[in-house]
C-alpha cells in the first residue's frame, strides 16, 4: 500500500458526528422493543466505548450479544437520519483534502452503520473502519499510515499513542479539556472548527 504524506484519522461519535439524538431514540426504541429500562439520556452522556460496555448497564451479561444484534439491526430505521454532522466536520475532512492528505474514519461504531451516517451526510472520507475502540484503533491506524488522529474521548488518545500518532483532541463529547490533556493529548482544540487553522499552522511548522 502506497501512502499519501499526510493521513489522518477521525473518530466518528462526537467527533464527526453527534449521534446523541439518534441514539438516544435508537435505545428508546429497544427499551420499548425488549420491555427493559435504559435510561437512554443517561447513556447518550458516555458515548465512545464500545456498545457492549453500555448494555451491560441494562442486561445481563448473557444478554448483550444477543441484545446488541438487535440494536444494530434497528439502527439504520432510527438513528441515521436523526443525526447531524457536528459542527466543523466537513471543513475538517476539507482541510486535509487540500493539504493533499487522506482522511480515514476509525471508530467504534459498527461498521455498516458507521458507512450510512456518513453517506447520509454526504461526508467521503477515503476509508471507514468500525469496531475499533481505544488501543485497538491504533492497528487501522498504523494500516493506513495515519500521522494524526482526531477523536473526543480519552480513548482516542490512548488509541493515537498506540500507534505513535498526534494525538489531537476535540472537547465536543463526554470529555472536558482537562480531562483530554491527562489522558495525553498533544492537542486539545475547541471543536472541529478551529482544526483547519491548527493543521495549516502543523503543516507550516514541519517544511
Amino acid at each position: 500500500m502506497s501512502f499519501s504524506p499526510l493521513t489522518v484519522g477521525f473518530d466518528l461519535d462526537m467527533t464527526l458526528i453527534d449521534s446523541r439524538p439518534g441514539i438516544r431514540a435508537c435505545y428508546q426504541a429497544l427499551s420499548q422493543r425488549t420491555g427493559v429500562f435504559i435510561d437512554a439520556d443517561l447513556a447518550v452522556t458516555r458515548l465512545g466505548p464500545p456498545l457492549a460496555d453500555e448494555l451491560v448497564n441494562w442486561f445481563p451479561a448473557e444478554q448483550v450479544e444477543a441484545v446488541a444484534d438487535m440494536y444494530r439491526a434497528m439502527y439504520p430505521t432510527h438513528a441515521i437520519t436523526a443525526t447531524p454532522a457536528m459542527t466543523g466536520a466537513r471543513e475538517a475532512i476539507a482541510a486535509v483534502r487540500a493539504a493533499g492528505g487522506r482522511a480515514i474514519v476509525v471508530t467504534a461504531k459498527y461498521e455498516p452503520n458507521a458507512k450510512l451516517h456518513l453517506g447520509h451526510l454526504g461526508i467521503e472520507p477515503d476509508a471507514v473502519v468500525g469496531d475499533l475502540w481505544a488501543e485497538g484503533k491504533a492497528r487501522a491506524l498504523r494500516e493506513y499510515g495515519a500521522g494524526i488522529y482526531v477523536g473526543d474521548h480519552t480513548g482516542d488518545v490512548r488509541g493515537a499513542r498506540t500507534a505513535g500518532a498526534l494525538s489531537v483532541a476535540v472537547a465536543t463529547g463526554p470529555c472536558d479539556e482537562e480531562e483530554l490533556r491527562a489522558a495525553g493529548a498533544d492537542v486539545v482544540l475547541k471543536d472541529l472548527l478551529a482544526f483547519p487553522d491548527w493543521l495549516a499552522t502543523h503543516r507550516g511548522a514541519r517544511l
